[in-house]
């Protein structure tokens, strides 16, 4: 395999300590320990000038006094040396270096500018610098402790609980967290690659972390903890690699980046908020989003331990009546299928329990029949059935000194696992358990809202499809040019839509009852009248909107009233006239919108529109541009498709027609990303299949707009 930039990083042959300290209370000095105490094979080189020694290692007073290669650097010295200390590794041709200095731009003003300086270094010299504020990285298979954390702080010949030989990677952009999550998977017998804790990210950011472990042969399944992304084109690169090599990625993002805090002219920025651009990332590239840290840790545990299921359909296996209840509660709740097994599954099962238990599902197999071997029985004939996808054994690990299967029986039906099988108990584990357990490769559950949400997430990556980058198959469109205002009214927003190829309503802008007389000659009863103005984007709000207009006198009646109510509504807009037309034929409403993201750009949302948009907020995001059939998929996303497939004997909706719209949509955002922040359609009715759309609303935003 082609040696990826970061390997001398993660996997270094030597190793300098910039500011080396003989006190292993100290940060310098626990790190010093815990490289050595863990068993770092390379050359380590302390370089602290107070020193002639650090216990039997020569320390020297620079790193040009070395001598000799350094892959890595690690430095721990106060803030205002740091620039010069990471010159002179440079200088010395030290390939890597992390910071663990604080003091940098988490203080602001000053400090923030000696950061932006080692970022200028960084890009100069091509050493790859991590941090500052960082925590260092631990590489479990090298046994590699680049850290102070007291979680690595172990004896390295006591045995590691192991369930399985797939690896975890870790990526936290909090030292702290990164670590607990090591240090919980560790409990649970969950295997780790790296663990990294990117700092500042003054150079190396979670993205390019990311495309190192979509690479690295020793992780399978990689785990991110992150507030925002610094790299986003490396980010959404690495989310692909990802993605095409099979590593399932879990991710919790927290921290929030103030887009959601604007006042925004459309729906779809307003409802967009500030996860919209991430989720819209995580959904493309099948990201698993977790908000708990021992759920993120169980989802974890069940992609290294499991493979992937062929359904939804689950089976519950038991020793507690009630526990397999409660089980298949939280599993239903997830949305999985809990099924009753055939009549034959059934009488199979039942020679194999007790006459009070239950064959159906869940199998309540009780107490004794764990004693009689039925345990592991019954799971064979569950794991040879076609009735079921995924197994999960419900049972008490308290003993200290025996488990509910024997390691020679069950070890060879998981090595061999077609579909996952899932250990749950409901009481907590003992060390004997855990141990006896993951000698068989299997990880004890014992949280059941994190056990529910694992198979759920195993269910749902097994449908997840990599969709093609869509730069070449989006639909084409002439792309309008010139300036756009910071807001347009809806006359404007269709016809800059209408420039760029998208089918709009024919419509007239009547500026007074003169005009009004001439558009209506060649229109047909009813029609709709809407105010025209850059300054009301919410027109039913100002009275604005009169729909079945009868006739010429009651359109000459509307006309004067929608004037009046919106210089009522906003005395100081300017109206640009009333929009008429036809009314729309019915169909489902449905939003499509676009909107800038500063971290991620254009990103494309579909949704429940109408009235209904805001309140139930039914909507998907994918960054854009999307083809048609990333589109179809969105829409089969939302909760509302029913609508769209003919509910209660409706008839069914042009959803092809609806996923161009979205595809046209997503590639005109790209095309004018640097002039319009937010395009909105809404809302637009989608007819019977082969009918098409019809856009009934358009709003177009500037990249102008300010908040307020």
């Amino acid at each position: 395999m082609p040696q990826h930039p970061l390997d001398t990083f993660f996997s270094p042959k030597s190793i300098a300590i910039i500011g080396a300290s003989r006190d292993d209370k100290k940060i310098p000095g626990m790190l010093l320990t815990f490289l050595r105490r863990n068993g770092f094979a390379g050359e380590i080189y302390p370089v602290n000038p107070s020193y002639d020694s650090v216990g039997d290692l020569r320390c020297y007073p620079s790193i040009t006094a070395i001598g000799a290669p350094v892959d890595l650097a690690i430095v721990i010295i106060p803030a205002r040396a740091v620039l010069g200390a990471l010159q002179e590794c440079a200088a010395a041709g030290a390939k890597n270096a992390i910071v663990i200095s604080s003091g940098f731009a988490e203080e602001g003003g000053e400090s923030a500018g000696m950061q932006a300086e080692i970022a200028l270094l960084a890009k100069r010299t091509g050493m790859r610098i991590s941090g500052p504020n960082a925590e260092g990285f631990y590489n479990e298979p090298q046994r590699i402790a680049a850290t102070f954390s007291p979680t690595v702080d172990v004896n390295p010949d006591a045995p590691r609980l192991l369930a399985t030989p797939r690896r975890v990677g870790i990526i936290a952009q909090s030292g702290g967290i990164g670590f607990a999550i090591y240090n919980r998977a560790k409990a649970m017998g969950v295997a780790v690659s790296n663990v990294i804790s990117t700092g500042n990210e003054s150079d190396l950011a979670a993205g390019e972390f990311l495309d190192y472990m979509a690479q690295d042969a020793n992780t399978d399944v990689i785990l991110m903890f992150i507030e925002g992304i610094r790299d986003p084109g490396m980010f959404v690169s690495a989310a692909r690699r990802a993605a095409e090599a099979g590593k399932p990625v879990i991710v919790t993002k927290v921290g929030r980046s103030g887009a959601g805090e604007r006042a925004a002219a459309s729906h779809t920025a307003s409802m967009a908020g500030w996860t919209a651009a991430y989720d819209a990332v995580f959904a493309k590239y099948g990201f698993i989003v977790s908000n708990d840290l021992d759920e993120a840790v169980a989802i974890a545990a069940a992609f290294a331990t499991a493979p992937l299921p062929r359904g939804d359909r689950v089976a519950i296996v038991t020793v507690s009546g009630g526990a397999g209840a409660w089980v298949a509660d939280t599993l239903a709740a997830e949305g999985l299928q809990i099924p009753e097994l055939s009549q034959t599954l059934q009488t199979q099962v039942r020679a194999l329990i007790p006459s009070y238990g239950s064959p159906r599902n869940p199998v309540d197999i009780t107490a004794q029949a764990v004693h009689s071997g039925g345990l592991q029985k019954v799971v064979e004939l569950l794991e040879q059935s076609d009735d079921v996808d995924a197994i999960v054994v419900v049972v008490s690990l308290a003993s200290e000194t025996r488990i509910p299967v024997k390691r020679d029986e069950i070890k060879p039906l998981i090595d061999a696992q077609r579909k996952p099988i899932l250990f749950f108990t409901y009481t907590l584990p003992s060390q004997f358990a855990r141990t006896e357990l993951a000698a068989s490769g299997i990880v004890a559950f014992s949280g059941i809202a994190a056990l529910g949400r694992a198979v759920s997430r195993l269910v749902s990556r097994s449908r997840f499809t990599l969709s093609p980058c869509a730069e070449a198959a989006s639909p084409r469109l002439a792309i309008p040019g010139g300036t756009v205002p910071e807001r347009l009214s809806e006359h404007e927003s269709k016809a800059l839509l209408r420039e760029a190829g998208i089918a709009v309503p024919q419509e007239s802008l009547v500026r007074d009852q003169a005009e009004l007389a001439a558009a209506l000659s060649g229109m047909d009863f009813p029609v709709v009248m809407k105010i025209q103005s850059r300054d009301i984007p919410h027109k039913s709000e100002a009275g604005g909107v009169r729909v079945n207009v009868r006739d010429a006198d009651d359109a000459a009646a509307t006309f004067s009233d929608l004037i009046a109510n919106a210089s009522r509504f906003k005395p100081e807009a300017s109206i640009q006239g009333v929009l008429v037309g036809p009314m729309a034929r019915q169909g489902v409403e449905m939003i499509v919108g676009t909107v800038n993201d500063a971290t991620f750009g254009p990103i494309v949302m579909a949704g429940l529109g109408g009235i209904a948009t805001e309140l139930f907020r039914d909507v998907v995001y994918r960054p854009a541009p999307v083809d048609q059939s990333e589109a179809a998929a969105m829409i089969g996303e939302l909760r509302s498709v029913a609508l769209l497939h003919g509910f209660r004997g409706a008839a069914k909706a042009d959803t092809v027609a609806l996923a161009r719209l979205i595809a046209q949509m997503s590639e005109l955002a790209v095309a004018l990303k640097d002039r319009v922040s937010e395009i909105e359609i809404n809302p637009v009715r989608v007819h019977e299949e082969g009918a098409g759309i019809t856009i009934v609303d358009a709003l177009i935003a500037g990249k102008a707009a300010t908040p307020g």
